[in-house]
């Protein structure tokens, strides 16, 4: 099996870790998202979105869902209210260039009046999934391409 090295940019100092993740296309590979018990600086609640092979986690990255004083809202029904994305379903799609920023396309599997979803670079969060480091959002992408994911679960 081939393995993917990451890395991270750490102010100006370029960080390798010493962390692979294997790089294979499995059909039981998905990502899920949760909100944690963690905040960022601002408040705003620290979400994780792992990559599961099956019930094995093999990656995870920080994400922001909506900022602090939304997280109660009508995550299903309110288009352009902030709050974080409804608990479900999407299909993901394949990570693409969107002007200077990454963007994967999230569409719902279920009924909702939510629209234009999506995973990118951006914080605080409001209404999409919101990878705050770049080079976090690039390690995504990488895997989402290598692992050929195409479904997301968000589960809180």
């Amino acid at each position: 099996m081939a393995y993917l090295s990451w890395q991270k940019l750490i102010g100006s100092v370029l960080v390798f870790s010493t962390t692979t993740l294997p790089i294979a296309a499995n059909a039981a590979a998905i990502l899920t998202l949760e909100r944690t018990e963690g905040t960022y600086r601002n408040g705003d609640p620290v979400w994780l979105l792992k990559l599961m092979d099956g019930p094995k986690q093999v990656a995870s990255w920080k994400a922001a869902s909506g900022s602090s004083h939304r997280q109660q809202l009508d995550r299903r029904w309110s288009p352009g209210n902030g709050s974080p994305l409804p608990t479900g379903t999407y299909r993901l799609g394949t990570p693409e260039p969107h002007g200077q920023d990454l963007w994967i396309d999230l569409q719902p599997k279920f009924a909702t009046s939510r629209s234009e979803l999506g995973i990118h670079n951006c914080f605080p969060g409001v209404g999409c999934i919101c990878i705050p480091d770049r080079q976090a959002l690039n390690s995504l992408a990488t895997a989402i391409r290598s692992w050929q994911i195409r479904s997301l679960k968000v589960i809180n």
